[in-house]
């Protein structure tokens, strides 16, 4: 089940997110509930589909670039690159759980800006 859960992860990320399209994702992917950790976006399927169609209006060039993928039992862990035009971009990690039906049904993430400098070269990524 953790490959098909990561597939499902990035094929969600990508339709809400570079698409453009939360309540088709939502719709396709997301279970009978969804549980919301970000403190800007509401809780349950509405207040996903409301934020994300309002970044899509503001925001139509955003794109999400994925760096890594890891899955653990019901969970997947997104590492990506998120570029938002005329804003900073920022490096991020998504953690969705799954039902056992293969659905997300909660998230939670973190956001960091893309630092201009680094006391290294590694960078983010």
């Amino acid at each position: 089940m953790s490959q098909t859960n990561k597939d499902n992860a990035l094929a969600f990320y990508d339709l809400m997110f570079n698409q453009a399209r939360p309540a088709e994702a939502v719709a396709r992917y997301v279970g009978d509930t969804y549980i919301q950790h970000n403190p800007h976006v509401k809780d349950g399927k509405k207040g996903f589909i409301d934020y994300f169609e309002e970044m899509a209006s503001k925001f139509p060039q955003k794109k999400v670039e994925f760096k890594r993928v890891i899955s653990e039992g019901d969970l997947v862990v997104i590492h990506c690159y998120q570029h938002w035009p005329g804003d900073k971009d920022y490096g991020a990690i998504d953690i969705f759980r799954f039902d056992q039906q293969g659905k997300i049904v909660e998230h939670w993430d973190v956001l960091q800006i893309v630092p201009e400098k680094s006391k290294n070269q590694n960078g983010i990524f």
